[in-house]
């Protein structure tokens, strides 16, 4: 098994200024917009950059979700065993400017889940996608993030893991191969 480090500290950081500025240039003032941040890894990319549109570009306000889709994906009822994780959601979707965040987009099957379970909540009027790493070459479905961190051409027998400071000590990405 090898480790390759594909971002360290300070190039998610850079990654996470630009993502946000990205979302800046494309909502303006959120007034209309909600962060979804798909349970469980995209809690952390969602929750850093809500901190950074407040903190850092001093947008006021912003409504932030977390979204479950374990009962919603198409394995469910394969018999693996799946931990189900808490949805948050404690405002209208209705008519809202939905934006998905998840760390890594693989197959596009957890999007498809998502897709359908964001309906229990109401219609948006748009949706789009944001993630810190598109693994391009290994898509199921016809899905595209609107925003990208870094794109990485990875295969089957690799794995991207996203590492935040808050439960791992410090912000990185790698690449593990079996």
């Amino acid at each position: 098994m090898s480790q390759k480090i594909l971002l360290n500290q300070k190039e998610v950081t850079i990654i996470l200024h630009r993502l946000a500025c990205q979302l800046i240039e494309n909502h303006l003032d959120f007034s209309n917009t909600i962060l979804i941040g798909i349970q469980p890894r995209g809690v952390q990319l969602a929750s850093r950059l809500k901190q950074i549109l407040e903190d850092e570009y001093q947008i006021p306000a912003i409504s932030l979700g977390f979204l479950d889709i374990t009962f919603f994906r198409d394995d469910f009822r394969r018999g693996e065993t799946l931990e189900a994780n808490k949805t948050q959601i404690d405002f209208p979707v209705e008519n809202k400017k939905v934006i998905f965040i998840d760390d890594v987009l693989y197959t596009g099957r957890s999007i498809r889940a998502a897709l359908t379970a964001i309906q229990s909540f109401g219609r948006p009027s748009e949706i789009e996608l944001l993630v810190l790493i598109d693994r391009r070459f290994s898509r199921h479905l016809p899905i595209q993030p609107d925003y990208r961190g870094r794109q990485v051409d990875a295969i089957n027998n690799e794995k991207v893991v996203v590492k935040w400071a808050t439960t791992a000590g410090e912000d990185s990405v790698e690449l593990i191969t079996k």
